[in-house]
């Protein structure tokens, strides 16, 4: 397992320009970043940074953001996804997050499913064309984004698997899993064969490993167990700490060396 900086906030703290933090993280010992939307990033100037550095980018947003769940969308998801595959392979990015959109008034958990059934196959479609993995995240619905449709990873493990393509994958977000209160040490155990990517952040508060409430080292101990061989993306807030001292914290944490 190897650590990838999300650097719409790490390295916040010591530039503003998105490319210059990938020579940040570099320095700090890390071999892997990662942002949100790309249509609003200096592409040229980032594939020219990770040239120099050989950072890795590990994944970013599908953009724009459409629904999964709402046919009117459907076109548009798939234009998305298509052009973001052309910007994944510049940037010889190999994984795309897809967001679920919001759930549909009058639409049952069935009609849900099988809409957003639909639009993966068609994504995960594209995938096998390009070779880039597109990655499912299910996020929370309690404190971030009231509305969203897919709040479960049970759920999102289930699409995957319907899916059944090795082009579509789980991204596991441990924070929006806390808030739903899912349990981190169990809750894709015995299925991690369709996780491609996790990230991570304490809680309360959001912040690097060890600045709340979790038990870093059990979770870093059940993902050896499962075989775990993703990236770990480090996609929290810096609140009060540097991001040279969170990454300290969070190696602490997680056991690792890195």
């Amino acid at each position: 397992m190897k650590l990838t900086a999300c650097i719409e906030w790490l390295f916040e703290d010591e530039t503003d320009n998105i490319a210059e933090r990938i020579y940040k993280a570099k320095e700090a010992g890390l071999e892997g970043v990662e942002f949100h939307l790309w249509r609003d990033k200096p592409i040229a100037e980032i594939k020219q940074a990770l040239e120099d550095t050989g950072i890795t980018l590990t994944s970013f947003c599908v953009d724009p953001r459409r629904s999964i769940v709402d046919e009117s969308q459907l076109a548009e998801f798939v234009s998305a996804v298509s052009e973001s595959a052309d910007i994944a392979q510049q940037l010889n990015c190999q994984q795309m997050i897809i967001a679920s959109g919001f759930l549909l008034a009058d639409t049952s958990p069935e009609q849900h499913f099988n809409f957003a059934l639909r639009a993966l196959k068609k994504a995960a479609e594209i995938g096998e064309q390009t070779g880039v993995t597109l990655l499912l995240e299910p996020i929370n619905t309690k404190v971030d984004h009231p509305g969203m449709y897919l709040d479960s990873n049970k759920v999102g493990l289930d699409l995957v698997e319907a899916v059944n393509s090795p082009r579509l994958r789980l991204l596991y977000d441990a924070y929006h899993s806390l808030v739903m209160g899912e349990d981190i040490e169990t809750i894709i155990a015995g299925r991690t064969q369709w996780v491609a990517h996790i990230q991570i952040a304490d809680m309360p508060g959001r912040g690097a490993p060890g600045t709340g409430a979790v038990n870093w080292s059990a979770v870093t101990h059940m993902l050896k167990n499962e075989g775990y061989q993703g990236w770990i993306g480090l996609e929290y807030k810096l609140n009060d700490l540097s991001t040279r001292e969170a990454l300290t914290f969070t190696r602490n944490s997680l056991k690792l060396t890195q």
